[in-house]
């Protein structure tokens, strides 16, 4: 049964900027999905501790204002540090079930200092390990006024069955040059997270996996008015531009012929099943292979970085 994946997209909102209590969510979504059997399950962009609506709503680009930094410093107080254990129990989850688990945090690492945050992706496998932590390479529009810009070193991708897992952050699954680095490591299912809304999946989805003629699984977060918690700081101006709707979910998959497998799932929270096959993989790439029979690497080639980056290196 190598050739078959179960696989659960956890449409779910966060305890907004809520470490502790958005990651018990997110583990009793993974012990949920267990119970059903799913091999994988996948969280959306950001999901831990959530997404910095708040810099579209209290003018974020104002320089040097109060209410930005106690908000920042709240965000960056309730981000993730993994070397600190933050996700230890999540790990545990997914070895004692084995489940993989593909999560959307906040980062906050302390290869960077430990004072700056990240949209990270994390891949931790059916062992608990942690195999990957993909930083999103280019913040988007306002979020570069709270996220700083990522690497390479998580452009990985990961063996599951017969299955190759690869994944990207939100926009950056615009950019092609990422994307084509993901199919050249053998990808076959892309897992494409995000904070909310069909806007963002509705296109881009189907487009990737006619594209790479893989699977694609997108998943979003969920966000309304009454999701923001009562003691967010500066909660009253938050909350004077904020819409009834912040993110309405979208999260689908689209199969190897860029055909729906699940259409975008609106307003609905909770877990959303399917089952892959691999073998429509391989029947679509008979006409089409982006990195295979239908390229030419003697004309064009694409370089990538994968070391991680940091401001300092030391030698003792």
């Amino acid at each position: 049964m190598n050739h078959t994946l179960k696989v659960a997209l956890a449409q779910i909102s966060p305890v907004w900027l809520n470490k502790v209590e958005t990651l018990k969510k997110v583990e009793n979504s993974i012990v949920e999905a267990a119970k059903e059997q799913a091999e994988l399950i996948v969280f959306g962009e950001g999901l831990v501790p959530g997404y910095p609506f708040w810099l579209a709503l209290t003018g974020g680009a104002e320089w040097n204002t109060k209410v930005n930094k106690e908000l920042h410093a709240h965000y960056v107080s309730n981000s993730i540090t993994i070397e600190k254990g933050d996700l230890d129990t999540v790990c545990e989850l997914a070895k004692l079930h084995s489940i993989a688990v593909y999560l959307g945090i906040i980062e906050r690492p302390t290869d960077r200092g430990g004072h700056s945050v990240y949209a990270s992706l994390v891949y931790i496998d059916t062992d608990g390990l942690v195999q990957s932590v993909h930083r999103k390479l280019q913040p988007t529009y306002d979020e570069r006024l709270t996220w700083a810009p990522g690497d390479g070193n998580g452009l990985q991708v990961h063996s599951l069955k017969d299955f190759t897992l690869g994944g990207l952050n939100c926009w950056e699954n615009w950019m092609p040059l990422p994307r084509a680095a993901l199919y050249g490591l053998g990808e076959n299912v892309h897992i494409a997270v995000w904070p909310g809304s069909d806007h963002n999946t509705k296109d881009i989805t189907r487009f990737i996996a006619r594209e790479s003629r893989s699977f694609v699984i997108s998943v979003s977060s969920l966000m309304t008015r009454d999701d923001f918690p009562k003691d967010t700081p500066n909660l009253n101006q938050i909350l004077e531009k904020a819409p009834e709707i912040l993110a309405n979910g979208g999260s689908c998959i689209a199969g190897p012929d860029g055909e729906w497998l699940i259409e975008p799932v609106l307003h609905k929270e909770g877990l959303i099943y399917h089952t892959l096959d691999f073998n429509r993989v391989l029947e679509e790439r008979q006409n089409f292979d982006a990195v295979g029979h239908y390229s030419r690497p003697d004309v064009t080639q694409l370089s990538v970085n994968r070391e991680r980056q940091s401001t300092t290196k030391f030698i003792d």
